[in-house]
């Protein structure tokens, strides 16, 4: 039986590959769109599951941002039978900005982000 040579393993380059953009399994508007693109860019979401929450989450985005545009122009408060009530809508509003803060927070999104390996900041 012949030896086999021990030796160092050969060496090879492993590049890194940029973080790719996934797009969203269904239509987003434009802020729930600049919101998938700004978290897919910062962190790594692969599975299943953590796509549709984030998709939920700019969908959500979406809504409350339609929301807000029919409140400025609409006006905070209106009136309801002689009554000043706070608009409808600012309650539907908050509850939409809750959910994004919820699932951001349920996806782990609101630890530091992937970041590219570099030369680390000078110390003080």
């Amino acid at each position: 039986m012949a030896a086999k040579k021990l030796g160092k393993p050969s060496l090879a380059i492993v590049r890194s590959s940029p973080l790719s953009c996934t797009s969203p399994p269904r239509k987003l508007g434009n802020h729930g769109l600049t919101l998938w693109q700004t978290i897919m860019s910062e962190y790594q979401i692969s599975d299943s599951g953590g796509l549709e929450i984030l998709y939920q989450i700019c969908a959500a985005t979406d809504r409350a941002e339609r929301q807000r545009e029919i409140i400025d122009d609409e006006g905070e408060t209106i009136t309801i039978k002689g009554v000043l009530r706070a608009h409808p809508l600012l309650r539907e509003e908050l509850a939409n900005r809750a959910f994004i803060c919820r699932g951001l927070q349920r996806l782990g999104l609101n630890v530091e982000a992937v970041k590219p390996v570099g030369r680390p900041g000078k110390g003080y």
